[in-house]
Order: C-alpha cells, then sequence, then structure tokens
C-alpha cells in the first residue's frame, strides 16, 4: 500500500509539473530552481512520474504477484525516494509548509526498511532451505 500511495501521488504530481512546467499549476516558483539544472519543473516532473511514479507502481504490482525481485525492488523504490528527497533539499531547500518533505522523507525510510527486512528474511529463508 505504501508504493500504492507514493505512485500514484508521484504520476499525479509529475503530470501536475509537465503540464504546467512554469508553476502553472503547482504553484511553484521558478526562482526555486536556481542553482539546478532546470529551467522550468518540466523534467524533475518528468523523472517524478516516470522513476518514483510508474516505478513505485511496478514495484506494488511486483509485491501483489508476489515475485521473487518484490523485495529488491521495495527497497530500491524506498531508496530513491530517500535520494529524490535529499536532492530537493540540497537544490531548492527545506520546507515543512506543507509538511510534504517530512513526510515524503519518513514514507522513504520507511519503504527502504520494510523492503530490507523483507531481503533479509528473503535471505535467511533461502540459506536455510539449502541446509
Amino acid at each position: 500500500m505504501l508504493e500504492v500511495l507514493l505512485g500514484v501521488g508521484a504520476v499525479g504530481g509529475g503530470v501536475a509539473l509537465m503540464l504546467g512546467p512554469r508553476g502553472e499549476i503547482m504553484p511553484l516558483p521558478l526562482s526555486a530552481l536556481k542553482g539546478s539544472p532546470f529551467d522550468t519543473y518540466f523534467v524533475p516532473g518528468l523523472i517524478l512520474f516516470g522513476v518514483l511514479g510508474l516505478g513505485s507502481l511496478a514495484a506494488a504490482l511486483l509485491v501483489w504477484l508476489r515475485h521473487p525481485l518484490a523485495p529488491a525492488t521495495t527497497t530500491v523504490v524506498g531508496v530513491v525516494l530517500l535520494i529524490w528527497i535529499a536532492v530537493e533539499i540540497a537544490i531548492i531547500g527545506y520546507s515543512n509548509d506543507p509538511p510534504l518533505q517530512p513526510i515524503y522523507l519518513l514514507l522513504g525510510a520507511v519503504i527502504t526498511v520494510v523492503g530490507l527486512g523483507w531481503l533479509r528474511a528473503s535471505y535467511l529463508g533461502l540459506s536455510a532451505k539449502r541446509d
């Protein structure tokens, strides 16, 4: 459910940034991109849509299908979200109004911990079966 929540939010946010790359839909000032390689929000929106949006939904599908790669993809999604938030804070600064950065930072940490725990359990389960 965490990956679905992230995926739906990232798809919506990514589409809004791509359709309104100058802050027409999401009220984000272009001045926030100063110091970044971007002039508009289109490319960040595309990355948000593709990597965190579609990537999270694909990982959620693997979880639902109980695919063997699900623990690894869950971990990757969590780590990518943590990197996304860290880079965002480094480029545009920290903001807790609205508290999206701390919420998504927490979500990334939770998804990462769940994925790592699942990977560990999968590894221990596989090594126990070999013995």
